[in-house]
Parts: structure tokens; sequence; C-alpha cells
């Protein structure tokens, strides 16, 4: 898979990567090495990585603009999502030929190629394996993305990760030498109003009878605190070790877009078939979703809140055996 992957990236001009609305560190870093790395290999060749992009992720690099494109001869890599209608990239099905790289469970086929392995942590853990295993070139500025987004998609390897990761990460350290307090500096460090909107969730965070933590974030409060959408999400990890609760979200108003994101984790319950039924979906224990009001929001955290009775009382029943 790999090698048809590295014959059609080497056979097309033009060459547009895309990765899922909602951008993370994740789909961004992946993104963005993989279009370092083809150029690298293949300086001649127009290379563009496109999407809503963040501040917030600004160190990894800028995004493109999709412009001047002729889709009728152009490569379409799609990396980190798993259905069509998540891309970023309105015109998905202009392309010639598309190939999706994606570690997140099976939802549909829109590919020509598509290298999909859910057992795997990251879409960079994908992207590294992809470089050791073609001709793809890499440098120690390519290495430094993928390993924040390794870091950031499995929260410092605590989640997805395995020897066989360990094994990866271990060898890329030793070859190009990483700082790693640096590389988690980047990716960790935040300005003191998303601090103070930290300390408002934590103030501010309802539970439901079964263990579903959640937070509404208006676009008034985001405001008040500097602070968007996106930041609001990203800080969901914050929440992994308290007792009470089983699921947690984060309930953001983006205006602009004239949407709602949740972002959604659990210590044991599986979420992402929810998510799916909010127009988003993922991991089993990390997902998203996008609604349009908040009574959407509240019917998910209901929904959240059954699945999590379920499994408590699974887990009852399990003890009692």
């Amino acid at each position: 898979m790999f090698k048809k992957i590295y014959k059609a990236i080497k056979k097309y001009d033009t060459i547009v990567i895309a990765r899922h609305v909602g951008v993370d560190p994740d789909a961004m870093a992946s993104q963005l090495s993989l279009k370092e790395s083809i150029l690298l290999t293949f300086p001649k060749k127009r290379v563009l990585a496109v999407g809503n992009g963040g501040a917030k992720f600004s160190y990894l690099g800028s995004l493109d603009k999709l412009e001047d494109v002729d889709f009728s001869n152009s490569l379409l890599i799609v990396l980190d999502t798993p259905d069509k209608r998540r891309v970023d990239s309105p015109e998905i099905d202009q392309f010639s030929y598309k190939i999706k790289v994606d570690h997140h469970p099976f939802v549909e086929s829109f590919c020509d190629i598509e290298l999909i392995n859910d057992e795997k942590s990251s879409a960079c853990q994908l992207i590294l394996e992809l470089l050791y295993k073609t001709k793809l070139k890499r440098n120690k500025s390519i290495i430094e993305k993928l390993y924040i987004g390794l870091i950031s998609d499995t929260n410092r390897f605590l989640f997805n990760t395995d020897s066989e990761l360990f094994t990866l990460v271990s060898k890329i350290v030793k070859e190009y030498q990483l700082d790693l307090p640096e590389l988690y500096q980047k990716l960790y460090m935040r300005p003191l109003h998303e601090v103070k909107l930290q300390g408002y969730i934590e103030q501010n965070m309802k539970i439901t009878d079964h263990g579903v933590g959640y937070v509404i974030l208006s676009s008034d409060i985001l405001n008040k605190f500097s602070a968007d959408a996106g930041s609001a999400g990203n800080m969901v990890n914050n929440f992994n070790y308290i007792d009470e609760i089983l699921v947690w979200l984060m309930i953001s108003e983006d205006r602009k877009n004239e949407i709602i994101k949740i972002n959604i984790r659990s210590r044991g319950p599986v979420i992402n078939t929810v998510a799916e039924k909010y127009h988003g979906g993922g991991h089993k224990f990390a997902s998203g979703a996008r609604v349009t009001t908040f009574e959407e929001a509240e019917l998910l955290v209901h929904d959240l809140d059954r699945v999590c009775a379920s499994y408590i009382q699974k887990r009852e029943g399990d003890e009692e055996k």
C-alpha cells in the first residue's frame, strides 16, 4: 500500500493535501510534513496543503489557498478523515485521483487508494511509516512536526500507544536528536487568558446522573476570555482525571461559522457512535461532533448519559459474577 501511494505521488505534478474540518495538531502536522517531504523529494512539483487553519497552530507552518488548480490532472491526498463530508475541501470529487490515509474506524470509501488502520495512534504515525517505507525524503523539520502530532493525538503517549509506536519514536528521537522539551513547549504553551478560561470551565462544569461532565461555552463567554471555539475544544484533554465523570465534553459556540463544536472524551463508554449521530465521529474514546443549536447539544449529552448508564450497569454486573 505504501508503494502504491508513493507511485501516485511520483506520477502527479500537482498534489493537494487536505484533512478534516476543525483542524487539530495531528491533522495539520501530518499535512505540512507530507507536503515538505514531497517537495524535498520532488522539488518541481506543486504541492498545496489546504483547509481552514488556526492561529493556535501557526508554529507548525502556514496553509495554502486552493487556487488555479487543474483538478482533472491533480492528485488529492486526504489525511486523518474517515468520511467525505468532513473533508475540508469542497472540490473533492473533481480530482482525477484520490488517496486516503486515516487512523479512524472505517466509515465510507471515497478514494482510489485507502490506507486505513485504526490501530495506529495518529495520522502522523502513518505518515512516518510512509516516509520510512518509501523513497520519500525526510529531515529534522519534517520529523519535528510529526512528533508534535504524535504527542498531541496520544496525549503524551497515554492513549492508543503500543510497543511498536515506542520503537518508532525511539528511532526518530535518536536519529534526529530531537529537543523534546522545546517541542512540548510549542504544543502546550498557553496564553494567560486560556488559563483563565480553564478556570471558568472548572467552576461551571455540570455533571449528569451517570457521569457525563460538560460545559456550554457561548460565543459571549469565549469573547470574554479572548478565546475561540478551537481553543476551548483543545482543553478537553485537561479533564481526564476527574473521579466523578466517565465522559466529558467541551460545547463551544462558533458564531462566525454558525455551528456549535463539541469535543468528547471517554474513560470507558464508547462514544463515537453517538458522535456520528450528531454530524461527527472519531475513535471509541475520543470523538467530536457539530450541531447548530444548544438544544441539539443537550440531546447529545442526554444520549451520552444513557450510554454511561448502560456502561455502569454492565460493569456492575461483571463485578458481581
